[in-house]
């Protein structure tokens, strides 16, 4: 049984990632700092269905049991820690690592640079040293869709250029390949990066269109639609982005240098209003569509080419309409109960 570390846990990926490595049969350690970027209220529910409990998680370092798993097993650190990470490394002796912890958010980074200097920049430097230094057999880890910046040429594939960033929570997506592709030529490290498309699913991020959507549309608001709607995306049920860790994982590149990209989307691009549609139909409620011009920082379209990840046995399987549909399910199921309404 392989023991992975998988940071960001209790975060949207990270929860689900953790999930079916479970269910796999590996051991696991999940790492989050549970910082308040949206609700951390979420990020504990998230580590309840993990069977973590919430007034042992919140203290920092603590290592916390699964009480629903035995193979896992939870504790609070910031990635940017240089003295308990590596510590962490030398005491688990880990196979793997899955690194998803980052600070998200184009727009957020508009407002906070530093914030994305000290997660996405000195976090990841810290992970790339442990796994160094403890001779880590494979490092996964999350880039994004954003690399790709004003990129016109679609579908998008990993051999494009993508020099231009137009947020800096990009340009730490780009920097973190660069420094990934260092390691792997210097240390022989094997590392795969995952530029990740527009996910969504049951227990999305607060900040992410899906949820925006159905918390406005439920209460009667105005959901605002930008560009005029005039956007597409490759939006990316959460199980499929999932199963394509999980195939990065299991696939190292052992024979050349070490170090690979992957687009890992659905491989099809969804017109946002289309998207509209598919929530109105799931909740049975009508938008109210305030359109508005194109934000600072985001592109009009997105379409991944998967064909690399696809060679190796991904694939996503989940149409937009059925994954909006067990979105909605898992919203209102959880908001129900959060209301006491159950």
């Amino acid at each position: 049984m392989e023991k992975i570390l998988v940071t960001g846990a209790a975060g949207f990926i990270g929860f689900h990632t953790t999930k079916k490595l479970i269910d796999l049969g590996y051991e696991v350690i999940g790492l989050d700092n549970i910082n308040d970027y949206y609700d951390i209220n979420l990020k504990y529910d998230r580590l309840k269905e993990l069977g973590i409990d919430r007034n042992k998680a919140e203290i920092q370092e603590k290592r916390v049991q699964s009480m629903l798993y035995p193979t896992f097993q939870f504790i609070r650190l910031n990635i940017e820690d240089r003295e308990n990470i590596p510590a962490l490394f030398a005491n688990e002796k880990f196979d793997q690592v899955i690194h998803l912890a980052a600070q998200a958010g184009v727009r957020y980074s508009l407002e906070n640079p530093m914030t994305y200097i000290d997660s996405n920049i000195m976090g990841f430097t810290n992970i790339l040293e442990s796994c160094r230094y403890h001779k880590i057999k494979h490092l996964v880890y999350a880039s994004s869709s954003s690399v790709y910046g004003k990129n016109e040429k679609i579908p998008f594939e990993e051999t494009d250029q993508v020099d231009s960033p137009i947020s800096l929570y990009a340009a730490t997506k780009k920097a973190n390949e660069l420094m990934a592709h260092a390691y792997s030529h210097l240390y022989q490290l094997p590392t795969s990066g995952l530029r990740f498309f527009t996910v969504y699913g049951p227990w999305g991020r607060p900040d992410m269109a899906p949820m925006l959507f159905a918390e406005a549309m439920t209460s009667g608001l105005e959901i605002k639609v930008f560009n005029n709607g005039e956007m597409s995306r490759d939006f990316t049920y959460v199980d499929d982005i999932v199963q394509g860790i999980i195939v990065t994982l299991q696939n190292p590149d052992n024979q050349g240098n070490g170090y690979q990209l992957f687009n890992i989307g659905n491989g099809a691009p969804v017109p946002l209003l289309h998207f509209i549609e598919c929530m109105e139909n799931a909740l049975n409620i009508k938008a109210k569509i305030n359109f508005a011009a194109m934000q600072p920082g985001d592109v009009p379209n997105t379409w991944a080419d998967t064909t690399k990840l696809n060679n190796l046995g991904y694939k996503s399987t989940t149409p937009i309409e059925e994954g909006v549909e067990k979105f909605v399910q898992w919203f209102n199921e959880y908001f129900k109960n959060k209301n006491g309404l159950d």
